[in-house]
């Protein structure tokens, strides 16, 4: 009889993949499912990053790396972040990792212990307050608002920290919500964060996909006081539609990074040498695409949430960025269909997939009861027609 940890048991799988397993494996069994599942670009890596991995395979670049990676990469982060945000940062205030979630669980390792407090604004990424019980910390889960644009208010950060408060983590633009942060809010943030001297985990992975002329900024480019406090979390998987490829990063204090190096280098140390020399073009190379890809996302946001909005009982955020839409759809809690209730946002998502064919995740994975969240990283063509399933779906329900 195996007996498994306690920390093990603390979490659960991630509904995003889930969805998408189950997704993919209906799909794989020629059902004609239109999934809003994952958040995975439906472009292809550009050939110009695809080309440098190839030539570095060619070259015989295929050992073993520096556990936090190759020089080049490191200074093509650095050099990102100077040139896109504003921050100087050196190369041993850097450590590149498996994707983005590996440098969160890796900021994680190095500075979450039991008796800790980690406040995360919900709704929230789903792999967030896991990676904190898997460190024996406790998530502090502080709801946000449609109203508020998602966004966490200054009054309520103050009122949630304790003498136990360690961290914030912030993610703007966000997952599942589109909301992000406005340099103006994110100052008022970092006001508070200083006073109480507590660290902010900023994930910035949706920072290039940013819809009406939004303004993104990096809170760490505020000013040196949350530069100390801040670990910056970014990668390539979003932006270059590398999500295979598996690279992230993190930029911050040299203690910290230090630390955190010294985890991956038990745990996985470098990452695909191929995968490095290909994020060196993506961060260094073109960025023209970006405008298109950018332009194309926007198309599908203005169409889904439309569609959303001319639904009875439903109401639709409009996201500033990111690629996924979070609609409010308890007004279908309490209906039925063919005698089943619909109690919750899970309960809908199960129909919506086995009567509708339409893959979506439910919003209580993200801390928000009531809510779906969909990924329109998808073509029109599969956004219409899921649309008109989900619409007949809930009109279906009495």
């Amino acid at each position: 009889m195996y007996k498994l940890t306690q920390r093990v048991q603390r979490i659960k799988p991630s509904p995003t993949l889930a969805i998408d397993t189950k997704a993919k494996k209906m799909i794989a069994d020629g059902i004609d499912v239109v999934s809003f599942g994952a958040g995975e670009p439906d472009f292809d890596t550009p050939d110009h990053i695809k080309e440098a991995a190839i030539q570095a395979l060619k070259a015989g670049k295929t050992k073993y790396t520096p556990v936090g990676g190759i020089p080049e990469l490191k200074n093509a982060i650095i050099a990102k972040l100077q040139r896109d945000n504003g921050l100087v940062y050196t190369s041993d205030e850097i450590l590149v990792s498996v994707g983005g979630k590996h440098s969160l669980y890796n900021i994680a390792q190095a500075l979450f212990e039991a008796g800790d407090e980690v406040i995360i604004p919900a709704p929230y990424w789903v792999s967030y307050p896991d990676q904190v019980l898997l460190n024996d910390a406790t998530p502090i889960i502080v709801p946000t608002y449609e109203k508020d644009g998602f966004c966490l208010r200054p009054e309520v950060l103050e009122k949630t920290i304790t003498p136990k408060t360690k961290t914030l983590i912030l993610n703007s633009p966000s997952n599942p919500t589109g909301g992000a942060y406005s340099k103006a809010a994110l100052e008022a943030l970092a006001k508070i964060l200083v006073k109480h001297k507590i660290l902010c985990i900023s994930d910035e992975i949706y920072e290039k996909i940013v819809y009406d002329g939004f303004q993104f900024t990096s809170i760490a480019s505020l000013n040196d006081e949350i530069k100390k406090l801040t670990l910056t979390v970014n990668g390539a998987s979003k932006v270059y539609s590398m999500t295979g490829w598996r690279m992230g990063y993190a930029a911050g204090p040299k203690e910290i990074i230090q630390a955190m190096t010294k985890i991956q280098g038990q745990v996985t140390t470098n990452i695909n040498s191929a995968t490095q020399w290909a994020c060196v073009e993506a961060l260094n190379g073109n960025q023209d695409f970006l405008k298109t890809w950018v332009g194309e996302f926007k198309k599908r946001r203005d169409f889904i949430v439309e569609a959303f909005n001319k639904i009875p009982g439903v109401t639709c955020f409009k996201p500033q960025g990111a690629f996924y839409v979070f609609p409010n759809i308890s007004a279908y809690f309490g209906k039925k269909f063919e005698g089943q209730p619909i109690k919750n946002s899970d309960d809908l998502s199960n129909y919506l997939l086995d009567k509708a064919l339409v893959a979506v995740v439910a919003g209580s994975g993200f801390g928000a009861e009531g809510y779906i969240r969909l990924s329109y990283a998808t073509s029109i063509e599969k956004i219409k027609k899921g649309m008109e399933r989900i619409e007949k779906a809930l009109k279906n329900l009495c």
